[in-house]
C-alpha cells in the first residue's frame, strides 16, 4: 500500500479497501501489479485490458513476455538455494539459482535439438522433482506447452489427458519409491508411448532402481550444445500474454477430464500478485507444500521461484512413515511459509500429534491448508500449535484459476472456521438462482469481473463452446464457479462443497462440508460421505450417510443414534439421514477431493467407469462398494 500512495497517490486504510478498488477499478490495479513487479516485457502493451467481458477477456494486448525468465532469479541471486528436494527415493538435493539456470538451458538446447518450437506440446510422467521443473521451465522458454500427470496415475487416465494434447515428446520415469514400497512403471510407460502416436522422442529421467529402455537419457539431454556461460539466463521466446503456458486437466471424476490452457501472462501476475501479497513470500523464504504434478498446487508451489523464495519439492508417500513426515521436513527445510491438506491436519490432530514441541517450526510465519474444508476443529489446533503470530490462510480456488478465489492475508483478520474473504483482484460473490447476489446465505460461487488467471481456453474447443458452457451457462457473462458459498456481512466466507453436490431437503439447502463438520468430530467416525437422491415427486428424497469407523468400533443403533442426534442439534431435522451406512473408504479423487457425484450417480445405477476412470482415484477399488446400491 505504501508503493500505491508513492506511485500512483493512492491511500486506503485498510486491506478492505485495497480489495475493493482492485475488483472496481480492475485495470489500474493489474497495471499496478505489472509495474511493482517489473514484470520483464519484449515490446510493450498497447491497453491494460481491451475490454470488461467474459469469456474473451484480453490482457495486455501487445506485450511480449516469458513465464521462465521470470523464475530464474536475478544475478545477486545465483548462490541462493532454489530446490530443497526431498524425495523417498533417493537421497536430499539442493539446487541453487545459478545451478538451475545452468540445468534450464541444457534440456532447453536438448528439446531445440529433438525439433521442439513454439507451440508444440510437451508432457511429462513425472514427480515432484528439480527435473520436472527444470523440463518444464526449458519448455516454455521455448514458447512450447507444457502438461503434467503424476507416475501413480495408470496409463489409461495419462492418454485419456495427453492424447487431448498430442504431445511431440514425453518425459518419463521408470519406477519411484512409495514409503518402503518399489513401484515399476515401465509397463505403464509402454502403453503411454503405445496411446501417443504422436509423441517422436522420449526422455527418461533416472530416478530409482526401475528404468525405460529406448529412450534417450536425461543426463545426456543437450550436453554436446554450446550452452554459454555458466550461471547465465537461457533465451527464452518472446510471446503473447496469452499465449498458452501449461495445459492442466480436471479431475476427470465427473466426466473426461477437462484440457484447461492457462497463459504466460495470467499465471505470472496472479502467481506474483497471490505469492507475495496474500502469502507474503519474498528473497529468502521457504515455500513449503506437499504436491503432486498432477495438482494446481504444483503450479503454485514451483511460483515461488517467480518471487525469488526457496521451494521444497517432496515426492513420496505423504505421511511416510507417519503423519509427522511432512511437519519434519518443513522443520528440516526452515519453511517459512507451509501448507498442508486438511485432511493431513486432522490426521495430526487425531493422532495426538504436537508438531511445535516435537520439531523447531519457528520459521512458519503462515500455515496454508487447500483442497478441502478445514473443520472447525482444524483451526483451533493449528492456533494452539503455533500461536497468534502465525497466520492460518484457509483458502479455496482451484484448477480453473490456477490460484485462491478466497484466503486470508497478513493484513485480514482469521475467522473461526471460516476463509478471510476473497482474494485481491477477484470480484467474488454468492448468487442465488435468479443471478442476485446474497449475503449470510448460501448460493453460487461467482466472479463478476475479468481477472487474468482465468483460462486462454480449452485445448481443442475451437468454437469456445465447452469453455462457455463450464463457467457461463448459467449467468451469462458471469463466471459461475460450482462451489456453493455464504459470504458474511463481515466478509468472512464459508465454502460448503461443490454446488452439484449441495443437499436438499424440503427447501432447506445445506453443502456437504458443513454436513462433514458435525459427523467427523464424533470420536468414533473416521471418515464420511453424504449423498441426496432426489424425489422425482417432489417429496424428501432419500439422504444416506456412508461412515467409516474408528479403529474397532461398530457401527450399531446406539452410533447410529449419536450421530442422528448430532446432525439434529447443529444442522436442522431435516438433515437427520434416512440411512446410515458403514463402508470400508471413502472414495477421494487424487487431489483429495471426496466423490459425492460419482458415488450419487452410482446409486442411481450408472456405471461408474462413465463417470471415474480409476487413474482419477486415490483408491482405484473405492467406488466398488456404491455399486448396485440403494
Amino acid at each position: 500500500m505504501e508503493w500505491l500512495s508513492t506511485h500512483r497517490g493512492l491511500e486506503f486504510e485498510d486491506w478492505d479497501a485495497l480489495q475493493r478498488w482492485s475488483t472496481v477499478e480492475i485495470e489500474d490495479f493489474w497495471e499496478s501489479i505489472w509495474d511493482y513487479f517489473g514484470v520483464v516485457t519484449h515490446t510493450p502493451y498497447e491497453a491494460v485490458l481491451e475490454a470488461r467481458v467474459m469469456p474473451g477477456a484480453k490482457w495486455f494486448v501487445g506485450a511480449s513476455i516469458n513465464y521462465a525468465e521470470h523464475s530464474l532469479g536475478v544475478d545477486a541471486d545465483l548462490d541462493a538455494v532454489a530446490v530443497k528436494a526431498r524425495s523417498q527415493t533417493r537421497g536430499e538435493t539442493n539446487l541453487t539459482f545459478g545451478e538451475l539456470r545452468d540445468e534450464v538451458r541444457r534440456v532447453r538446447a536438448g528439446l531445440v535439438t529433438l525439433g521442439v518450437q513454439r507451440g508444440d506440446r510437451v508432457a511429462g510422467y513425472l514427480p515432484n522433482i528439480p527435473e520436472t521443473l527444470i523440463a518444464f521451465l526449458a519448455t516454455v522458454s521455448l514458447g512450447a506447452i507444457w502438461a503434467a500427470c503424476a507416475p501413480e496415475f495408470g496409463a489409461a487416465s495419462v492418454v485419456d489427458r495427453f492424447e487431448q494434447i498430442d504431445p511431440k515428446v514425453l518425459f518419463v520415469v521408470g519406477g519411484y519409491t512409495y514409503g518402503t514400497k518399489s513401484v515399476d512403471r515401465a509397463e505403464e510407460v509402454a502403453r503411454i508411448r503405445a496411446g501417443l502416436p504422436g509423441v517422436e522422442s522420449v526422455v527418461s529421467v533416472e530416478y530409482g532402481v526401475h528404468t525405460v529402455e529406448d529412450a534417450i537419457a536425461w543426463n545426456d539431454l543437450g550436453r554436446d550444445e554450446d550452452l554459454g556461460a555458466a550461471g547465465s539466463l537461457p533465451a527464452v521466446e518472446p510471446v503473447p500474454f496469452d499465449h498458452p503456458l501449461v495445459v492442466l486437466f480436471s479431475s476427470g471424476t465427473t466426466g473426461k477430464p477437462k484440457p484447461i490452457v492457462h497463459g504466460h501472462g495470467g499465471i505470472l501476475l496472479e502467481t506474483l500478485k497471490n505469492h507475495a501479497l496474500q502469502f507474503d513470500l519474498g528473497p529468502g523464504d521457504t515455500f513449503s507444500w506437499f504436491s503432486t504434478t498432477a495438482w494446481m498446487m504444483w503450479n503454485s508451489l514451483v511460483g515461488g521461484l517467480l518471487v525469488r523464495s526457496s521451494i521444497v519439492m517432496m515426492d513420496g508417500n505423504p505421511v511416510y512413515p507417519d503423519v509427522r513426515y511432512q511437519w519434519r521436513i518443513a522443520a528440516e527445510t526452515g519453511a517459512t511459509v507451509m501448507g498442508m491438506s486438511p485432511g493431513i491436519v486432522m490426521q495430526s490432530r487425531r493422532e495426538g500429534l504436537e508438531p511445535t514441541a516435537e520439531f523447531d517450526l519457528s520459521a512458519v510465519r503462515q500455515f496454508g491448508a487447500a483442497g478441502s474444508p478445514l473443520p472447525v476443529e482444524g483451526y483451533r489446533w493449528i492456533y494452539e500449535q503455533f500461536g497468534s503470530d502465525v497466520l492460518l490462510n484457509v483458502g479455496s480456488g482451484g484448477t480453473d484459476v490456477c490460484t485462491g478465489i478466497v484466503q486470508a492475508s497478513p493484513l485480514t483478520p482469521v475467522y473461526l472456521g471460516e476463509m478471510s474473504g476473497p482474494s485481491l483482484g477477484f470480484a467474488a460473490a454468492a448468487f442465488d438462482e435468479n443471478g442476485h447476489a446474497v449475503v449470510g446465505e448460501l448460493g453460487e460461487l461467482v466472479i463478476t469481473e475479468p481477472v487474468p488467471s482465468m483460462p486462454v481456453k480449452f485445448w481443442g474447443d475451437d468454437d469456445g463452446s465447452r469453455y462457455r458452457d463450464a463457467y457461463f451457462a448459467k449467468y451469462p457473462g458471469v463466471w459461475c464457479h460450482g462451489d456453493w458459498v455464504r459470504f458474511a456481512a463481515d466478509g468472512a466466507v464459508v465454502i460448503s462443497g461443490r454446488s452439484d453436490a449441495t443437499l436438499n431437503r424440503g427447501g432447506v439447502r445445506l453443502g456437504t462440508a458443513e454436513f462433514y463438520r458435525v459427523v467427523e468430530e464424533l470420536d468414533d467416525i473416521a471418515d464420511s460421505l453424504v449423498v441426496h437422491l432426489e424425489d422425482d415427486q417432489g417429496g424428501m428424497g432419500q439422504l444416506i450417510l456412508f461412515v467409516v469407523t474408528g479403529e474397532g468400533v461398530v457401527l450399531d443403533d446406539e452410533l447410529k443414534k449419536t450421530i442422528s442426534t448430532s446432525l439434529r442439534t447443529s444442522l436442522s431435522p431435516r438433515h437427520i439421514p434416512d440411512e446410515i451406512r458403514e463402508i470400508s473408504v471413502v472414495p477421494y479423487n487424487r487431489t483429495g477431493k471426496k466423490l459425492e457425484i460419482p458415488v450419487k450417480r452410482i446409486l442411481l445405477g450408472a456405471d461408474p467407469a462413465a463417470f471415474a476412470a480409476p487413474g482419477s482415484l486415490a483408491r482405484p477399488d473405492s467406488l466398488d462398494a456404491f455399486v448396485g446400491v440403494r
